[in-house]
């Protein structure tokens, strides 16, 4: 049933419209992944979906007693609430379901002032929010954003098993593959649908773009034989001639088929000497919290190390020591001298102080990439500063745009643009995932399998990681765990690890019930004797053993009296089968009552 549509939606905020004359529908039920380049307008049509923006055209049509809950990218709290106050919102009957969920996510504390948090732990408090109350609809912004693969697990196991529809924006490609059953795509003021999940949606959008190539391709052709005719000095003379001439004019003014641009990166790094970066023994906590005991590790040439692990462990602490941002409290840290590092945060700051990743919303687009460099060197040659954004697909109108007018998602793609133009040979990426589109992802994958340079990252992207990383560091407990592989393989060796402990325990328990039988047995004489029961039975059986095998003679008597009448014999050799059949239990009971009787004798 079609609980959703959307129809001629049409919503601009600049001179380019986000949708022009674009349409959606949502049935019962389903699980709707949203994809696109950031900036073409996904958040924009949840909010519209959700009520909380109109279009400039078009009508939002829903089913009768819908209850919609909307999570965004961004949420905002009441700062004088804590934690439990501003999901439960005075239905303290909830109370029980927020503080279990809240549990599973990593929040602990629920008096906690809500002006206090993060803003992960804020995005996991919204998600509480969104799920906690019945919906029939639940419209999802980027809900795996700051999840670490334990909470985004239990999230994806959640989401499969709900009842409800389902609209979600979100990058993790294993999770839309894991959850949705259709995939839309936003793409140059239009909404794509694709009856499948994410997997299903590569193969259909080349099909896709393939059909429009060679719709082109023939258009193409029509129009050159056309335009011949017209040079051949073809004069409108006829309703004929007018008719062709008009086809033509008709051919020549469609707009031929737009594909995404892409993000294209040459590999820009410097030369990396001997030494790299070495850390030595180093140890680091705040207050009574370890984070960091007694860790090592030599990174290699062209190392590709990905560090896992719950939120807060201290993952984003190591890598602003490696940055030289933070110290640890003992151990060294050594950088070679031709080590120049790129550091890409997840964290942006309002402070201009604060060092890392500030950017000033004031300032002009093409201003923030020239404060780091006029030109860069790539390997096809010398880029200027525009030329880059161009290909990271910032045109000469975002060019000259505050950056306070970007997207999040926008301002993560100029951030990682200003990383990539310092030319590092060691690139930092801290949960780079979050808030870039896929199409972005894709190509900073495809830029990071030839960078000539050592790659550490962050991430609880278990997709980016399985394309990018060779080794895997576990913050597990009290130690950082080193793991060879990719996610995948990380995943599959903790899941034998925890089979084998399994097994263990059982083998103990097992191998301690025995134990214990034992020491029982030993510990007092057993004597055997017949139930009541068995007692009866075994001074009966052999009489009816004796009735049985006499019955199963009758009916061969029987069947020699009534060989013709196949009626009579077939009732005839149905009650000797089942007579045959009793007498096979009574046998196998009686041989173990005798036995039960000689060891009783005997004892």
């Amino acid at each position: 049933m079609n609980i959703l549509t959307v129809e001629h939606l049409t919503k601009a905020y600049t001179e380019e419209p986000l949708f022009e004359d674009a349409a959606f529908y949502l049935q019962e039920g389903e699980k709707v992944g949203v994809i696109g380049i950031n900036g073409t307008g996904k958040s924009t049509l949840l909010k519209i979906i959700a009520g909380l923006e109109y279009p400039d055209k078009g009508n939002v049509i829903m089913a009768n007693n819908m209850v919609v809950r909307y999570l965004p990218q961004h949420p905002v709290f009441n700062e004088d609430e804590n934690i439990l106050q501003s999901i439960v919102k005075g239905s303290w009957e909830l109370e029980s379901s927020a503080k279990s969920m809240l549990t599973k996510l990593g929040i602990n504390d629920f008096e906690q002032k809500t002006s206090t948090l993060s803003g992960g732990q804020k995005k996991r408090i919204a998600l509480v929010a969104a799920l906690i109350r019945p919906a029939d609809i639940l419209i999802m912004d980027e809900p795996t954003n700051h999840l670490d693969n334990e909470m985004a697990d239990w999230l994806e196991d959640y989401l499969k098993k709900w009842k409800g529809a389902l609209i979600m924006v979100t990058h993790d490609r294993y999770f839309l593959d894991s959850v949705t059953d259709r995939i839309i795509e936003v793409d140059k003021g239009q909404i794509y649908s694709y009856q499948t999940n994410y997997s299903g949606f590569l193969e259909l959008k080349a099909e896709r773009e393939e059909m429009a190539l060679a719709s082109e391709r023939k258009r193409q052709s029509v129009l050159r034989t056309e335009l011949e005719w017209i040079k051949r000095g073809a004069r409108a003379r006829s309703t004929k001639q007018k008719a062709r001439i008009e086809r033509y004019e008709e051919l020549k003014n469609m707009k031929g088929p737009q594909f995404d641009d892409t993000v294209e990166i040459s590999s820009v790094s410097t030369r990396l000497g001997r030494t790299t970066v070495e850390l030595d023994n180093i140890s680091k906590a705040y207050g009574d919290k370890e984070l960091i005991n007694d860790f090592s590790y030599i990174f290699l040439k062209n190392d590709r190390v990905g560090f896992i692990g719950k939120n807060g462990c201290g993952k984003t602490t190591l890598m602003k020591m490696i940055a030289g941002i933070e110290q640890p409290d003992s151990g060294n840290i050594v950088i070679g001298q031709t080590v120049k590092i790129g550091y890409y945060t997840q964290e942006f700051q309002n402070d201009k102080n604060a060092g890392i990743a500030y950017m000033n919303p004031e300032l002009k687009v093409i201003e923030y990439l020239r404060e780091t460099a006029e030109y860069v060197q790539t390997v096809d040659g010398p880029v200027s500063a525009s030329q880059m954004l161009e290909k990271f697909l910032f045109n000469a109108s975002k060019q000259y745009g505050l950056i306070g007018k970007l997207s999040g998602g926008e301002k993560r793609r100029l951030n990682l643009l200003r990383v990539l133009m310092e030319a590092p040979n060691v690139l930092i990426l801290d949960e780079p995932t979050n808030d870039l589109d896929i199409t972005t992802l894709t190509i900073l994958e495809d830029y990071l399998d030839s960078f000539n340079g050592i790659v550490i990252t962050v991430s609880h992207d278990r997709y980016f990681l399985d394309r990018t990383v060779r080794r895997i560091f576990a913050f597990e407990e009290d130690s950082i765990n080193q793991y060879e592989g990719g996610y995948s393989d990380y995943a599959l060796r903790k899941e034998m690890e925890t089979e084998h402990e399994i097994a263990k325990e059982t083998a103990t328990k097992e191998k301690q019930t025995s134990v214990n039988r034992q020491n029982w047995n030993s510990g007092r004489e057993r004597k055997l004797k017949f139930s009541y029961n068995e007692q009866r039975e075994y001074e009966t059986i052999e009489n009816e053993i004796a009735e049985l095998e006499k019955k199963i003679a009758e009916c061969d008597e029987k069947s020699a009296a009534f060989a013709m009448d196949f009626v009579k014999l077939n009732e005839i050799m149905n009650e000797k089968q089942e007579a045959e059949e009793l007498l096979e239990q009574k046998m196998e009971r009686w041989m173990y009552l005798e036995d039960l009787a000689e060891k009783i004798k005997n004892q």
